[in-house]
């Protein structure tokens, strides 16, 4: 199965985000990309981050279709690892637009490995990102966000919450603590009109998808079989939820986790077991 692929026309939407600025960390492929084209093409003024340059000057020339040229996107290199490089992503928001209505933090990195393969190097890099980043991302633009009177933070987690894999030790960890972290957060920042949630994907074609799936149709069909609705999910699937939690329209969801996983965690296909394989056809 590959990417769905998107178009301009494709992407037409009632401008939902008109006059909001919004920040997407790790924007610059996948589910982060897929989320800013959304966003663009909703009205929004969106600022994405990445680490590599060149990879960040492809994905602002693919972002630019969606904001009148480029007029509302901002690209930002920035290593969401690094707490000194997000005190200059706010500062370069800040000085751009002033504010923030919303936070994608969607950086993060993968490595599936057993856990008598993990060394501690692959330990602190999972950790720096997927959670040390997350959570002074948040922190870093909590101003930027208070000078809009509030808004929406999304965190990205993982369907890795919700049933164990024996080959994501640390990963898995990482995203049940932003997880928590999600529900903590929107505690914390409730008094400040700050609402706080995140989303879980599950078998999601990305390129992270690539780099660790095997290439072989075999596979993903096997994959998308275990998927009550039978198919492996695209990115754009999940930039629609994370643009429901990012709008008004979710004004009184706060500390919750959508999983956008199409059943993979909660159900079981048709026809792998149950009562309704004795059933006549």
């Amino acid at each position: 199965m590959t990417e769905t692929t998107a178009t301009a026309t494709e992407f037409q939407r009632p401008a939902d985000f008109a006059g909001r600025t919004i920040l997407i960390t790790g924007g610059t492929s996948g589910m982060g990309l897929a989320t800013a084209r959304l966003l663009l093409a909703s009205g929004a003024d969106v600022v994405v981050t990445g680490r590599d340059e060149a990879r960040l000057d492809r994905a602002a020339a693919e972002l630019a279709p969606y904001a009148d040229g480029g007029q509302r996107l901002l690209a930002v290199r920035s290593d969401a690892a690094d707490p000194a490089d997000l005190d200059r992503l706010a500062d370069t928001v800040g000085a751009r637009y002033g504010r923030l209505d919303g936070v994608f933090a969607n950086a993060g990195v993968g490595l599936f490995q057993r856990a008598a393969e993990v060394t501690e190097k692959d330990f602190d890099h999972l950790v720096d990102v997927n959670f040390k980043g997350v959570f002074f991302t948040i922190q870093k633009t909590l101003p930027l966000l208070g000078a809009a009177g509030g808004g929406s933070v999304v965190i990205n987690a993982s369907w890795t919450l919700y049933r164990g894999m024996a080959v994501s030790p640390v990963y898995a960890a990482t995203k049940a603590a932003v997880h928590n972290l999600a529900r903590t957060l929107a505690t914390d920042l409730a008094v400040q009109g700050i609402r706080v949630n995140s989303v879980s994907p599950g078998y999601i074609v990305t390129e992270m998808f690539h780099d660790n799936i095997p290439n072989d149709p075999a596979v993903h069909q096997a994959l998308g079989a275990a998927v009550p609705l039978g198919r492996l999910g695209a990115a754009e699937d999940v930039a629609e939820a994370v643009a429901f939690l990012l709008s008004p329209r979710s004004s009184y969801i706060t500390a919750q986790d959508i999983v956008v996983d199409g059943g993979l965690t909660t159900a079981i296909p048709a026809g792998e077991g149950g009562p309704e394989q004795g059933r006549e056809a």
